[in-house]
């Protein structure tokens, strides 16, 4: 079956350059500083990236992060608890613009 994210396109990432060489060069050697040891772990970096590509909901980067943190050594229950504080924010997210409802609702109902 068919499906809009083929995970084959993952692995040919790399070829967005072949569209713009000069931006694409950059923004490689950003990405490798951003994820080089740090402040953070790697491991660290890594389920960052992971939780953070379930709030933006990107398959292809679930797949990457979930191949890279098992790499480095995490366990099941370390990527799930990634996720969860993705869905923590992101839930957190929709509900404190609740106040924003709230605050019309009182100006438009007094």
């Amino acid at each position: 079956m068919e499906q809009y994210y083929d995970p084959k396109d993952l692995k040919k990432f790399g070829n967005i350059s072949e569209y713009g060489k000069e931006l694409s060069d950059k923004f490689f050697a950003y990405y490798g500083e951003v994820f080089k040891e740090g402040a953070l772990t790697a491991r660290e970096k890594g389920l960052i990236a992971l939780a953070v590509a379930h709030a933006i909901q990107c398959p292809y980067c679930i797949d990457a992060y979930t191949t890279d943190t098992i790499e480095k050594g995490c366990s099941e229950e370390e990527l799930m608890e990634a996720v969860h504080v993705a869905a923590a924010i992101r839930g957190g997210a929709s509900l404190v613009h609740g106040v924003q409802m709230m605050n019309k609702s009182k100006e438009l109902l007094m």
